[in-house]
C-alpha cells in the first residue's frame, strides 16, 4: 500500500498530500491579496513551483489545473502569466471558473495535481 505524506500541514488543512507517485495540492492564493490579478498569478505560482519541489517534482508533471477567478472580465490577464509559466509541450488538463473566493481581495485561486 502506498504511503500518504503530508507537506506543510494545519489544523484544517495540508497545502500538499503525496500518496504514491503523485502529489495534489491545496487551492492556493496569494499572500499579498492586494495585487491584481497579474501579481496574484504570479504569487500563486511561485508558491506552487515551491511546493511541488517539496514534493520532489515540478510544473513539467502537471497534471491536472483548477483554476477560480473572481471576474472572467480578467481571463486574459490571468492566461498571460500562466502562458509565461506553464511548462511548453507538458500542459496539463484544466478548467478555468468564475467563482466568488474565500475573501473579496482574492482574485485567484489554482489547485494542481502532479504526477513524482
Amino acid at each position: 500500500m502506498a504511503s500518504i505524506t503530508r507537506i506543510e500541514t494545519g489544523p484544517r488543512m495540508s497545502k500538499a498530500v503525496i500518496h504514491g507517485d503523485t502529489v495534489y495540492l491545496a487551492g492556493i492564493v496569494a499572500d499579498d491579496n492586494k495585487q491584481d490579478v497579474t501579481g496574484q498569478t504570479q504569487q500563486i505560482l511561485a508558491e506552487i513551483d515551491r511546493l511541488l519541489a517539496l514534493a520532489g517534482t515540478d510544473k513539467s508533471k502537471l497534471l491536472r489545473a483548477n483554476i477560480w477567478i473572481s471576474d472572467m472580465s480578467t481571463f486574459g490577464q490571468m492566461n498571460a502569466v500562466w502562458d509565461a509559466w506553464v511548462s511548453p509541450g507538458n500542459t496539463p488538463a484544466r478548467a478555468t471558473v468564475e467563482a466568488s473566493l474565500a475573501t473579496p481581495d482574492y482574485k485567484v485561486e489554482i489547485m494542481v495535481v502532479a504526477a513524482k
